[in-house]
C-alpha cells in the first residue's frame, strides 16, 4: 500500500518540509521528481546530503534518469562527487560504469524505490521489483531501464509465415536467422526481427521463443514449455549488461536471456532453465538453396515499420560504440565483433567464444568443451553449424550438404544431425548462437576465446 501512496504523493505534488523529517530513502528521492517549491527542493537536497549512505549512489543515478529539472540533476551530481570518489563523467553510461566497479550497496527499501520510480513510466514495471529485494540472483542496481514500456518493442506472436516463392520482398544477400524443429524449417529475416526482437510460436509441435537482443547481436531460440508449463514470455523493457531481460506473464519475474532462467522475482530458485536450440545466421539465398521448402516471415506483421534491409538500428550497427554501458570490457576483440557462443551439458558456466572471422578461415574446426567433443562447420556465407563428433575427425566440408572425415567417409549435413553415408550412424546438432563479443563476455567474463 505504501508504494501506491508514494505514487499518489508524487503525482499530486503534496510536499511538506515537516513531513520530510521522517522520510525513508525511497520517499526522499522520489520527492525530487515533483517538488512544489524551492524550499522543498532545498530541504530534500540537504536531507540527502546529511543522511548520505552508499546506497544513495544508485538512487541518485536513477533519479536523474527521469527527473526533468536541470537543477536537481546538477545538485545531485555535485553531492555524489562530494560524497564519493566519482571521477569526471560525461553521461549516464559513465555513471553506471563507475557504480558497477564499486561494491554493491542498497538501501533497505531500494526495490520499493525502483518499483515506485519506474511504475510512473509503466504501471506494469512495479511488479518486477516491489517486494523482491531478496529475490534476485543478479545485482539489482545493474538492471537498467531500456527506454521502452513492457512489450514496447512488440513481440511477434504466432506471426504469419509465407512460402519461399512468395517472399519476393527478400534479396539473396539479405540476412536471415534460420531454424529447424522436427522438420519444420523457417527463416526470420533480420530486417523484420530487429524491429520486434522476439517471436513466439509453435514450431515443429514445440512452443518456442526466438529472442533477438539487437544490442548484443544475438538470436536465441528456446523452448518455452518446461515440465508441462508453457512460460509466456515478453520484452520487459529493462536490460542487464546491455542484454534484454525477458518477463513471464504469469508471475512478472525477470529472466536473463543468455541464461534462459528467472533472475528476479517469484520464480527465482524454482530450478527453471529453458532448453536452447540452434539458430543459423546466413543469407536468404543460401538458406533458400538448402531449404526450398522453408517458410519465412511475412511482411504483414500487423505493425507499421520500415522493414527495408538495414533500416532498424542502422546507426548502432554501423559503429563499435555501445548504446548502454557494461561493467567491464575486453579488448581482445572489438565490442561488436561477432563470435560463436558455446556452452554444453551440465557445466553451463564453462563457455567458449570463437571468432566468426576465425571460423570463416577455418571451415572445419574441432575442439572439446565440458567433455563434449564437437565440430563447427562453416560455409562460404559465414554460417556456422555445430555438431557432436564423437571419436571422428572431420577434414572437409563442401559448404552445402556433405562433410568428409579422416577415413574418407562422407557424412550428410542437415540442420538436425550428421549422418554417416556408409553406416547410417548419426551425430546430433548442438545448441549455439552468434553474438557480439562484448555481450557474451559481459554475461560470461571467464569465457575462453578462440580468435
Amino acid at each position: 500500500m505504501k508504494r501506491f501512496l508514494l505514487a499518489a504523493f508524487l503525482l499530486l505534488g503534496l510536499h511538506s518540509t515537516g513531513w520530510s523529517q521522517s522520510r525513508t530513502p525511497a520517499d526522499l528521492f522520489l520527492s525530487l521528481l515533483q517538488v512544489s517549491s524551492e524550499v522543498d527542493l532545498e530541504t530534500s537536497l540537504e536531507e540527502i546530503e546529511s543522511t548520505w549512505q552508499d546506497g544513495y549512489r544508485i538512487m541518485v543515478i536513477e533519479t536523474i534518469t527521469l527527473v526533468r529539472n536541470p537543477r536537481v540533476t546538477q545538485e545531485l551530481i555535485q553531492i555524489l562527487q562530494e560524497k564519493t570518489d566519482l571521477p569526471t563523467v560525461n553521461d549516464l553510461n559513465d555513471l553506471y560504469t563507475w557504480l558497477w566497479q564499486e561494491e554493491e550497496a542498497l538501501t533497505d527499501d531500494y526495490a520499493e524505490f525502483k518499483a515506485a520510480l519506474y511504475q510512473l513510466i509503466d504501471p506494469k514495471f512495479e511488479d518486477y521489483f516491489a517486494g523482491h529485494q531478496e529475490e534476485t540472483s543478479i545485482r539489482l542496481d545493474e538492471i537498467r531501464w531500456g527506454g521502452v514500456l513492457q512489450d514496447g518493442i512488440p513481440p511477434l506472436r504466432n506471426p504469419a509465415m509465407i512460402t519461399a516463392s512468395e517472399a519476393d520482398y527478400l534479396e539473396d544477400d539479405h540476412i536471415v536467422f534460420g531454424i529447424e524443429v522436427n522438420g519444420d524449417v523457417r527463416a526470420y529475416p533480420k530486417r523484420i526481427l530487429a524491429w520486434h526482437e522476439m517471436f513466439v510460436d509453435e514450431v515443429g509441435g514445440i512452443p518456442v521463443a526466438g529472442v533477438y537482443c539487437t544490442l548484443c547481436g544475438t538470436v536465441m531460440l528456446m523452448e518455452t514449455e518446461l515440465n508441462g508449463v508453457n512460460h509466456e514470455i515478453g520484452t520487459s523493457g529493462f536490460l542487464y549488461r546491455s542484454n534484454k531481460l525477458m518477463y513471464d506473464k504469469a508471475t512478472q519475474s525477470l529472466w536473463n536471456t543468455f541464461w534462459g532462467e528467472p533472475v528476479v522475482g517469484p520464480l527465482l530458485g524454482s530450478g527453471i532453465k529453458l532448453n536452447f536450440r540452434s539458430v543459423v545466421t546466413t543469407t536468404w539465398g543460401k538458406w533458400k538453396e538448402l531449404h526450398p521448402e522453408t517458410l519465412v516471415l511475412s511482411l504483414e506483421t500487423g505493425h507499421n515499420r520500415d522493414y527495408s534491409e538495414g533500416a532498424a538500428y542502422r546507426e548502432y550497427f554501423a559503429t563499435d560504440e555501445l548504446m548502454f554501458g557494461i561493467p567491464f570490457s575486453d579488448n581482445r576483440l572489438n565490442n561488436k565483433d561477432e563470435i560463436l557462443a558455446l556452452r554444453f551439458g551440465d557445466s553451463p558456466e564453462r563457455t567458449l567464444a570463437i571468432s566468426a572471422d576465425f571460423l570463416l578461415k577455418n571451415r572445419v574446426y574441432q575442439a572439446e568443451l565440458s567433455g563434449v567433443h564437437f565440430v563447427v562447420l562453416t560455409d562460404e556465407t559465414g554460417a556456422n553449424r555445430v555438431f557432436e563428433r564423437g571419436n571422428f575427425d572431420f577434414k572437409s566440408f563442401d559448404g552445402n550438404g556433405s562433410a568428409m572425415d579422416a577415413d574418407g567417409i562422407s557424412w550428410e549435413v542437415s540442420e538436425a544431425e550428421l549422418r554417416n553415408s556408409e553406416t547410417g550412424e548419426t551425430l546430433d546438432r548442438l545448441p549455439y548462437h552468434r553474438a557480439f563479443w562484448f555481450g557474451w563476455h559481459a554475461a560470461y567474463p571467464d569465457t575462453k576465446l578462440i580468435k
